[in-house]
């Protein structure tokens, strides 16, 4: 009865507002708006977005409740809107999941576009990059070799792939954050970020954003997103007092080390203040940002090997033919990333179909500006329809297909990698650390097995259809065949 009654609240709040509003004249020159007020309940967001962009164009409004927001559906529209004119739409809205998320506290991808908020962004991309040249390189290719031979253990049998990606990609975040290896603490803070996710993406936590009036029910998501945050805090706070107890001045052992190193010097400047807050929010936003979207990409590049194994026999020929003669072990660093064109290929391709954030983040305009000669009011809500930008058939060719050798020219993947992580200054912090990791897991991974499916069927290609965030795969199992160099994988199959 409660959310019936709820439900029908929103219908006539929602029609008061559209009444209303339909008297109040405007002078702007707004993008068309499409009809409807369910848009939110439709499967596949980016597909429907994009279907709506065929008959109203690659910029035009929507309802969401009682919110209009601006949807961006082509490069040429997200690239005017976050590069062009960058600073005109960097803004995040404030939204009230936000808030109950991060409290007062905003992190660097959720919060707002000011000259702390860049100088925090700052202080963590030189972390993270200080992180990987020094500590990350020697350990990845030793942790990667492990993930494998964990991996062996299970060859045969059926593996739920997701779930190790998704260990293994915290496990990555949590040793160049806390130079933690310890599987116990891994495995705690991975179950709290899931939990976190899981609150976060109830429909209980999104529809404030939507109705933020909401937030004075009991909502059911609520009280399992308060534990969830509780416990991060904990986790968190225990992890910052232990290395300010144990730190040595100039000889930082990680991101953590790092940032409160760099907090510490600045202190008493002129400059802009950042604080240990800062930097518990920096190491969280990275745990996040890191642990779904790699995992994610891992999961769709080995789904789409399991409904093309030609192609899967061509990457490993690739693969052992850089390989010296009698050589088993895996030479590869990222650097040699040339030395292997068709994976390269591969990967942009599959993140091309399957970005995993297919919708990026919502921006926020902050000051009056236009798009393609429409006018978008200050405090506009932005969607950047990034998946369906990399669907554009004015760029692709075939742009459904999946067809890795269209990146094999070196001037293909320009328009891919543009999109699929962002543009502008609110890009994703974490790509420089996503595509070492998935190009060492896959490396790894294509040298040892061949990637088999399930007797009987192949598992689904289509994603999850009502995902919030992230283009999440459906739940499947791989068998993984232990392989030789040499071996293909077509001639493991007869």
């Amino acid at each position: 009865m409660l959310l019936l009654g709820l439900f029908l609240l929103l219908l006539l709040l929602t029609s008061t507002r559209l009444l209303w509003s339909r008297g109040e004249p405007c002078k702007l020159h707004l993008p068309p708006l499409a009809p409807g007020l369910l848009h939110l309940l439709q499967p596949d967001h980016p597909i429907y977005l994009l279907g709506l962009a065929q008959k109203l164009g690659p910029i035009y409004r929507i309802r969401l409740g009682l919110q209009e927001v601006v949807v961006l559906n082509s490069k040429r529209t997200i690239e005017e809107a976050m590069v062009t004119k960058a600073v005109d739409f960097a803004g995040r809205p404030h939204a009230a999941s936000y808030k109950l998320f991060f409290g007062d506290h905003q992190d660097i991808s959720l919060g707002d576009y000011t000259q702390l908020w860049k100088a925090h962004k700052r202080l963590t991309r030189a972390a993270l990059l200080h992180g990987m040249h020094n500590f990350l390189e020697p350990w990845m290719e030793k942790v990667t070799r492990e993930f494998c031979e964990g991996l062996r253990a299970q060859a045969g049998t059926l593996v739920d792939i997701q779930k190790e990606f998704s260990l293994f990609t915290c496990r990555i975040i949590t040793y160049l954050s806390f130079t933690e290896k310890e599987d116990t603490l891994v495995q705690v803070f991975h179950n709290n970020i899931l939990d976190l996710l899981s609150a976060w993406e109830h429909w209980s936590t999104q529809i404030l954003d939507i109705f933020p009036f909401f937030r004075f029910f009991p909502m059911p998501g609520h009280r399992k997103l308060k534990q969830a945050l509780e416990k991060r805090g904990s986790l968190l706070e225990k992890q910052l007092q232990q290395h300010k107890e144990s730190m040595v001045a100039g000889r930082p052992r990680d991101m953590t080390d790092y940032m409160l190193q760099e907090v510490s010097r600045q202190q008493g400047g002129r400059d802009l203040q950042l604080c240990e807050r800062h930097v518990e929010m920096a190491v969280l936003d990275l745990i996040i940002g890191g642990l779904k979207t790699t995992s994610s990409t891992l999961s769709w590049v080995v789904l789409f090997l399991l409904h093309h194994p030609e192609l899967q026999e061509r990457l490993q020929e690739e693969l052992d033919a850089q390989l010296e003669p009698g050589v088993s072990d895996c030479p590869f660093q990222y650097r040699d990333r040339g030395r292997l064109p068709l994976l390269n290929a591969t990967i942009s391709e599959v993140m091309r179909l399957r970005p995993v954030v297919p919708l990026g983040l919502p921006h926020r305009t902050m000051r009056p500006t236009s798009i393609l000669g429409y006018d978008i009011p200050r405090d506009t809500v932005v969607i950047p329809n990034l998946q369906g930008a990399l669907l554009d058939p004015t760029i692709w060719e075939q742009p459904r297909m999946f067809r890795p050798d269209r990146f094999l020219d070196p001037a293909g993947s320009t328009s891919v990698n543009s999109l699929v992580f962002g543009c502008g200054p609110r890009s994703c912090l974490g790509e420089p650390l996503a595509r070492v990791e998935i190009f060492q897991v896959l490396v790894h991974l294509l040298q040892a097995f061949t990637l088999l499916p399930p007797e009987g069927a192949l598992p689904s290609l289509e994603p999850e259809p009502y995902s919030v965030h992230n283009l999440k795969v459906q739940p499947f199992q791989v068998r993984l065949q232990q392989r030789r160099p040499g071996t293909s994988a077509l001639g493991q199959r007869q």
